[in-house]
């Protein structure tokens, strides 16, 4: 499966702690991020990460277009709820994208740990026997 990561600034330390403290899980399938949370989680859980743009420099647009043309199966996308960010319509339209392709979404470490510990166990697989039907 294809899992893509991205994390607003004050969420990208988190999600390399997460990467680092799920690597077993998350090094069994292909990994792309925006640039920076990408460069990160690369670093510092020692993970394979393809690595797009910078969000604000078009990384959000790449993976919504990956996501779009169903490259996508899940979303683990650390936001900061509390801060406003410049960036905040690609994230709705991120986030939207989603929606309309039934991607499954973390927007927090609790809601990634559940969709990891589901990605463990097989409760995922669904999204493989979608692509075998294309």
């Amino acid at each position: 499966m294809t899992i893509a990561l991205t994390a607003h600034d004050s969420k990208k330390e988190l999600l390399a702690q997460f990467c680092t403290a799920y690597r077993r899980v998350l090094s069994e399938h292909r990994l792309i991020a925006t640039g920076s949370t990408g460069r990160l989680v690369s670093d510092r859980a020692q993970l394979n990460v393809e690595q797009f743009l910078p969000g604000r420099l078009g990384g959000s647009q790449q993976l919504s277009s990956r996501i779009a043309c169903d490259e996508v199966d899940l979303l683990l996308f650390f936001r900061d709820p509390i801060l406003s960010s410049s960036n905040e319509p690609n994230d709705m339209g991120l986030l939207r994208i989603c929606d309309v392709h039934n991607i499954p979404i973390a927007t927090n470490i609790a809601t990634a740990e559940v969709l990891v510990h589901g990605l463990e166990h097989g409760d995922l697989d669904w999204r493989t026997i979608l692509h075998s039907r294309m």
